[in-house]
Order: structure tokens, then C-alpha cells, then sequence
């Protein structure tokens, strides 16, 4: 039924679900046995998973895509679409809010607690100063590593990241207006910011492991570091291919002035993907 005769659009049965389950089913297997060090099997079962998984995305966003350019949802389905993806975005706040916590915890909490006076026949000599390897691994002068400095590289991409915040606002404005061109040229440029700043994050990981010492054994600040790090690139990667996407599709025509949420909802989250990295600039590059 079609959402523009008044009628609320019902989708027909899907697979999707069940292959996205087989998919987790894989994934959790060779995640287990990778752990476990069974191998081959985790990582030939990691692989199918992987692509599974793939295929199942594919599919069902395409379904979508095919019923919102047949005309097939109403307002209130738009509505739903909407608050799913905040949602969403609000689940990925409290992720980043996990590991931000643990960093403050480690920071403002634990390495006090660990210099302080009741533990000095424990860690003796140890000084409550951050970053930190924590008083058992500095014993170790192989160890020692130096933090990342946040004038360089660290300043650099955030400046990228707020380019490309610029370059998907003008795409969006570009497409209220009409203008096919502008949206097409803004989400270009923004992908191009986006492929930038990861080649420059990897840069940053070759230099830290090998010139710097910096690795994810490097103490608590070295896990906090390449976790978040680490999970902010795999957002802004996943990012770049849900831009990507969108890309392909505004070159085939879809997106109007009055119905292009498929837009918004990657859009949000690539300013999402900026306000986390200010985050992390200030206080994991900054901040140390």
C-alpha cells in the first residue's frame, strides 16, 4: 500500500533478520576460537561472519531504498526512522561515555590512590603523574613511552574533522536548494576529509608504536589511547562508506528537497563523529 494514498506501509516477510543471526552466529564462533587460539577455524569463521554480515546489509538497506524511492512510507514511518536513529546515536554516546569514564577513573582516581601513602611500602618511589605505565611495568625502562603530542598530526585532523562538519552542512543546504551539483561536490569533499584524516591516524599509530614506544601493553594510558582512537577511526571509516553511499545514490537522482532522511540520518552522524573527536583531542592529546 502506498504511504502517499494515506495508507501505512506494512514491509512483507524478510530473511534479513535470520542472516543477519547466522551472521552473529559466525562472528561470535570465530571470535571465541580467535581467543582461544583455535586456529584456522576463528578466523575462517570471522571471515564468513564478515561477509554475511555484508550481505545482509546490502540487502536490507537496499530493500529500503527501494520502498522509500516507491513512495511507500508516510510521515509516520519517517517519524520512526528518525527516532531510531537517535536512538542509535544516543547508544554510541554511552559507548564513547564508557571508555571516557575509564580514562578519567584511571587519571583522577586510581594513579592518586596508587602513590599515595598507604601504598608506599607496596610501590615505592612511584609518583602520581600522568601519562603512566602503573607502578609494576615501570620498573621496566624498556617500557617507557612517550604521549603523543596534540600540536602535530592530533591538531591537524581536528581541523579536517571540522572541514568536513562545513562540507556536509553546505551538502545539505545544497540539496533544500535543489542543487544537485553542491550536494554532490560537498559529500566528495567531505568523504576526501574523512580519507585524509584515517591516513593520518594511521601515520599517527606507525609513529606512536615505533618511534614513541606507544603501544596498546603501555599501561592504562596505553589502552585508553588506542581504544578510543581506535573505535573513533572505525566510526569515522563506517562513516565514510555510509557517506559513500549516499554519494551513489545522490548521483542516481534519489533525495528530494522534502524527503531525504536517508541524508540526515548519516549526516547526524558524522557530526556525531566530530564532537567525539573534539573530545578526544582535548582530553587525550591535550589534556596530558
Amino acid at each position: 500500500m502506498s504511504a502517499t494514498t494515506g495508507g501505512y506501509y506494512f514491509a512483507p516477510p524478510s530473511k534479513w533478520p535470520v542472516v543477519g543471526s547466522i551472521a552473529l552466529i559466525f562472528l561470535g564462533a570465530g571470535t571465541v576460537m580467535w581467543m582461544n587460539q583455535i586456529q584456522p577455524y576463528g578466523y575462517a569463521l570471522q571471515l564468513i561472519g564478515f561477509a554475511i554480515l555484508i550481505y545482509m546489509l546490502f540487502g536490507w538497506f537496499g530493500n529500503v531504498i527501494s520502498e522509500s524511492e516507491a513512495g511507500l512510507y508516510n510521515k509516520q514511518v519517517d517519524a520512526s526512522y528518525r527516532w531510531s536513529m537517535s536512538w542509535f546515536i544516543f547508544s554510541e554516546v554511552m559507548f564513547f561515555a564508557a571508555f571516557f569514564g575509564a580514562l578519567y577513573y584511571a587519571r583522577v582516581f586510581s594513579v592518586p590512590w596508587l602513590a599515595d601513602m598507604d601504598n608506599a611500602f607496596l610501590w615505592e618511589g612511584y609518583a602520581a603523574k600522568w601519562p603512566t605505565l602503573g607502578p609494576y611495568f615501570q620498573q621496566d625502562p624498556s617500557l617507557a613511552f612517550q604521549s603523543m603530542g596534540a600540536w602535530g598530526i592530533p591538531a591537524l585532523n581536528t581541523a579536517l574533522l571540522l572541514a568536513s562538519g562545513v562540507t556536509i552542512t553546505y551538502a545539505h543546504h545544497a540539496l533544500l536548494e535543489n542543487n544537485r551539483k553542491g550536494l554532490i561536490w560537498g559529500l566528495v569533499a567531505t568523504i576526501g576529509l574523512g580519507v585524509v584524516f584515517l591516513g593520518f591516524q594511521i601515520y599517527e599509530y606507525v609513529h606512536a608504536y615505533s618511534d614513541l614506544n606507544l603501544k596498546l601493553s603501555s599501561g592504562v594510558f596505553g589502552s585508553t589511547f588506542y581504544l578510543l582512537t581506535g573505535f573513533h577511526g572505525f566510526h569515522v571509516t563506517l562513516g565514510a562508506v555510509m557517506l559513500t553511499v549516499i554519494l551513489f545514490r545522490s548521483m542516481k537522482g534519489h533525495f528530494k528537497p522534502d524527503s531525504h532522511f536517508g541524508f540526515e540520518a548519516v549526516a547526524w552522524y558524522w557530526h556525531f563523529v566530530d564532537v567525539v573527536w573534539l573530545g578526544l583531542f582535548i582530553f587525550v592529546y591535550v589534556l596530558v
